[in-house]
């Protein structure tokens, strides 16, 4: 469809080359505020440009929340458009932040506004919300298939509320948190170097050996900095899977805006911090 190379293997080689980090696009409002920017169109624009331009050439991720753009209407979706293309442009993947979900031709609307390859807003890959049933997100996952893109599917999430749900148990004795991860497992079957279908796990809890993190896809894990967790406890909560944990910074590196050379600065202290951890013996 598109001519694009699996998002798996895009993924992989992105992070090889640039380390395994994904920066946060989230310009709420306090945050613009902290820039010095109005809560508008205007101010909207000029932080997503910034973050674009300081470091979508450099990081392997940059990942948009969807809701803070949306809440400006037309204008702010336009906006969302141009930052997704021009950080593709500059050689990083988009990962879309919408945490999408329902179902039938609903779902495939859904997955057409940000998978399909003529859809403004394409992008590298979008996470989804499997609770409505995995098989709510076949059309997302045939779309994604079909044009080289990915899905970040909501397992075990770092928010408290979310136990509540993933955590579950099944008839059978399994949690619904593991059995997403037996989905994407089963998805990703075979695929090399990386599949294409990850979970969002979060780096806030802790120890979670007692899962089967190993997918054979990427682990898009928010909670560094802002959150509480370090890049030196990647190790811990996620063991033998931790090569292929995406870890999102959010604030940690917003925070340092608008100045682009501090927000440049600190994407690479995080990216080797985050090298370090997951490659060391």
């Amino acid at each position: 469809m598109s001519g694009l190379e699996p998002f798996g293997v895009r993924l992989r080689r992105a992070m090889d080359e640039r380390g395994p980090l994904c920066v946060g696009i989230d310009p709420h409002a306090s945050l613009l505020a902290e820039w010095g920017l109005n809560d508008d169109v205007a101010g909207l624009e000029r932080f997503s440009r910034t973050v674009v331009e300081a470091v979508a050439d450099r990081v392997a991720v940059l990942k948009p929340q969807s809701a803070f753009f949306e809440r400006f209407g037309s204008r702010g979706v336009a906006v969302l458009e141009k930052s997704v293309a021009e950080a593709r442009v500059a050689g990083a993947l988009v990962v879309m932040d919408a945490k999408r979900g329902d179902i039938g031709s609903t779902m495939a609307a859904y997955a057409e506004s940000f998978l399909h390859k003529d859809a403004p807003l394409f992008s590298d890959a979008l996470t989804v919300s499997p609770y409505l049933g995995y098989g709510s997100l076949s059309p997302a996952v045939a779309l994604a298939r079909e044009s080289g893109a990915g899905l970040f599917v909501l397992a075990l999430t770092s928010n408290p509320e979310g136990g509540e749900v993933q955590h579950a148990v099944r008839p059978g004795g399994r949690n619904v948190g593991a059995t997403m991860l037996a989905h994407l497992a089963a998805e990703n079957r075979g695929e090399e170097p990386l599949g294409s279908f990850g979970a969002v796990v979060g780096a806030t809890l802790g120890d979670l050996s007692t899962y089967d993190l190993d997918i054979n896809g990427p682990l898009l894990a928010p909670g560094i900095g802002a959150q509480g967790a370090t890049p030196a406890d990647l190790p811990g909560v996620f063991g033998a899977a931790v090569r292929n944990v995406v870890p999102n910074v959010s604030r940690g590196v917003l925070r340092h805006g608008p100045d682009t050379v501090a927000l440049r600065d600190a994407a690479e202290r995080f990216a080797d911090e985050i090298r370090h951890a997951v490659t060391s013996p």
